[in-house]
């Protein structure tokens, strides 16, 4: 069966300072997508679909769509903004993206952050779930908090709870600082470093559309639309409740490398340039 990569890259990239999805991290002007679509492609995903926005379509494509075109079909979809409030110019969040992709894609995907560095295995082994994946089967990469923080300011993970092999909740945690502290419930607390977290590697089956479309009703009725957003993680994790869904949890040891903020550039730099001079990337 065909599988599409979904990848996310409508973010503003706000605490980057600018088109984090299109700065170079090679000598050669690659960035990380030119990594992830290549590890995908591998593993045997036959196509990419990138979720931007209307006024960054023109810079993405010139940037970054068009070099990775030659090597593997692609498609866009825009993120539409029409709904947002006067004030807000972000977009609506994750669970809203992938609802936009509801007449694009038709058969099983994973979704990835486009500034976000997953790794060959983590690919490997979504693309064999979703090969026999049946509807509602779902999956996730998870990956260990330590591996996940960034050494230059706080960022927000998906804490994940599992049973048996299998996702059972996962709560997005915001404000995780460098050695794993944050805010939950009132109180200071430190994360161990083996947390399992989303990094918004997930594996999906058509039948989430349905749900998100309900999801997203909810949301434009009761959120603060000048500021909430429609999590993918909750949507997700709002069906296992409800049982419409199974998530098998696919659990990484791998380091990933992400650019939150600038300063996250030269340690990504250097682990792609290491994998490079390994013969790891040959061809790309």
């Amino acid at each position: 069966m065909e599988t599409t990569l979904v990848v996310m890259a409508a973010g503003m990239g706000s605490r980057f300072g600018g088109l984090k999805q299109a700065e170079p991290i090679t000598e050669d002007g690659k960035g990380i997508l030119d990594f992830s679509v290549y590890d995908a492609k591998r593993a045997g995903f036959s196509r990419v679909v990138f979720i931007i926005r209307e006024d960054m379509a023109e810079d993405f494509r010139a940037l970054v769509g068009d070099r990775i075109a030659k090597s593997i079909p692609v498609d866009y979809v825009m993120q539409d903004t029409s709904l947002l409030p006067a004030g807000r110019k972000k977009p609506f969040g994750t669970g809203h993206a992938i609802y936009c992709c509801r007449d694009v894609v038709k058969g099983p995907f994973a979704i990835i952050n486009a500034d976000d560095y997953y790794g060959a295995n983590a690919f490997d082994e979504m693309q064999r779930h979703l090969a026999t994946a049946k509807a509602g089967e779902f999956a996730m990469t998870a990956f260990r908090l330590g591996n996940t923080l960034s050494k230059n300011g706080t960022v927000s993970r998906g804490v994940c709870e599992l049973e048996e092999g299998y996702l059972k909740r996962v709560t997005e945690v915001t404000g995780i600082s460098p050695d794993g502290s944050c805010e939950r419930e009132g109180a200071r607390v430190t994360l161990a470093a083996d947390t399992p977290v989303s990094m918004n590697l997930w594996g999906l089956t058509p039948d989430i559309f349905p749900l998100l479309e309900a999801e997203f009703a909810a949301f434009l009725k009761h959120a603060d639309l000048l500021k909430d957003e429609l999590y993918i993680p909750s949507v997700i994790s709002r069906a296992l409740e409800a049982g419409r869904a199974t998530v098998k949890v696919l659990q990484s040891a791998d380091k990933w490398y992400g650019i939150t903020y600038r300063e996250d550039l030269a340690e990504i730099k250097e682990a792609i340039g290491a994998y490079l001079r390994e013969g790891l990337y040959e061809g790309i």
